[in-house]
């Protein structure tokens, strides 16, 4: 991956997937039905708990909700050819030159006392590097972005089944869960979406457990491959732990935050990947986010986030083609509020340790600075 955005790098992953599916199957068929069984007993484990768990039935309310948000940008380089030699960091997103589209996000849910479901669409750029994965069967699966039911077995437990996004991260894919408009590397080449079955334990008023058994990352629709990945999420007053093993990969990430005061708020990423040998050459990353953001009114905030990322082996996130390159990413970020629609104006400096872009005059170069403001309707 050269500036390799997300959807490039998985696209490949998967091509290279199906060209040796064939040898894989035939080789780890004996292990994928010890696999199977395992799915299985969990299965039956998880919906046992959870009858047991579930308590005497009252009047069921419903609420069907109708929401979304609408979001466009204009994007220039301060320091980089904003023509068709544009160039761009190696995060997701808001990446396109001159005025440019995001999303349009419907989102449709049904939230009745005990089950529900959640059906989240999107529409245009921002939306179909999220779903890059899809479509693998059915034509209308690259605008679905999360599709989902869900049962409240108890006060304390929920089983939720489903296509649903990455618990992984401090950052999402919809920028209305986003301070900074453009994204960080850590979100960027950290899963997306998993399809699967994942069971949610309310443990004491601060403390919270989640299991889960997914395909293979970013595979929402099916599975090709017949291998399962297994996540876990350990909450602790608005702090988590995340573990993933996937059949590529492994990724432990912390995310977290916390109130300075009621005008100054702290975020916090950190995460490790470890790709498998034989599908990603044994290569990853690790790295560090912080996210201080300060309210000077209460239609208006200011919000930094300081990023150090750094490749393991020639991982090509970045864009230098260098092995163990790194790159600090500094974003400040504006956030003013009307109503429904919030303006963000943004200054974004990349500063890789190896030449990973192109200056006005098509030189090699460390650093690309870049202006955006964009516009977020939500409804």
């Amino acid at each position: 991956m050269i500036k390799a955005h997300k959807t490039e790098g998985y696209k490949s992953f998967y091509i290279s997937l199906h060209r040796i599916n064939d040898k894989i199957i035939v080789k780890n068929n004996n292990l994928k039905l010890k696999i199977m069984k395992k799915i299985i007993t969990l299965s039956m484990f998880l919906v046992a708990l959870a009858s047991f768990a579930q308590e005497e039935t009252t009047v069921e309310e419903k609420k069907f909700t109708l929401s979304g948000s609408i979001d466009a940008y204009y994007r220039a380089n301060l320091n980089a050819p904003n023509d068709e030699n544009s160039q761009a960091p190696g995060s997701s997103f808001a990446n396109l030159p001159g005025f440019a589209l995001g999303m349009a996000n419907v989102v449709a849910s049904y939230e009745g006392e005990k089950v529900g479901f959640v059906a989240d669409l999107v529409f245009g750029p921002r939306g179909t590097d999220a779903v890059f994965a899809s479509p693998m069967y059915s034509a209308t699966g690259n605008i679905v972005n999360q599709l989902y039911a869900y049962w409240n077995v108890s006060d304390n437990v929920k089983l939720t089944m489903g296509n649903f996004n990455t618990f992984l991260g401090y950052e999402v894919i919809s920028p209305v869960g986003n301070f900074n408009y453009s994204t960080s590397y850590l979100f960027s080449y950290g899963p997306f979406s998993h399809t699967g079955l994942k069971a949610d334990f309310t443990l004491s008023d601060d403390l919270s457990l989640m299991v889960g058994i997914m395909n293979d990352t970013d595979a929402t629709e099916f599975n090709p491959t017949g291998d399962y990945a297994f996540g876990a999420q350990l909450g602790y007053s608005g702090q988590f732990l995340n573990v993933l093993v996937d059949p590529s990969f492994l990724e432990i990430d912390f995310t977290g935050g916390f109130d300075i005061s009621d005008k100054f708020y702290l975020g916090i990423n950190g995460a490790y990947f470890s790709g498998d040998d034989d599908r990603l050459d044994g290569t990853g990353f690790y790295g560090a986010a912080l996210y201080p953001q300060y309210a000077t009114s209460d239609s208006f905030k200011i919000g930094l986030r300081a990023e150090y990322f750094v490749e393991d082996g020639d991982f090509g996130a970045i864009g230098t083609g260098v092995p163990d390159s790194s790159v600090f990413a500094a974003t400040l970020t504006g956030s003013y509020v009307i109503n429904h629609l919030t303006i963000k104006p943004e200054l974004r400096l990349d500063s890789a340790s190896d030449n990973a872009f192109l200056d006005t005059d098509l030189a090699p170069q460390k650093s690309l600075s870049s202006f955006v403001l964009a516009a977020i309707y939500s409804f």
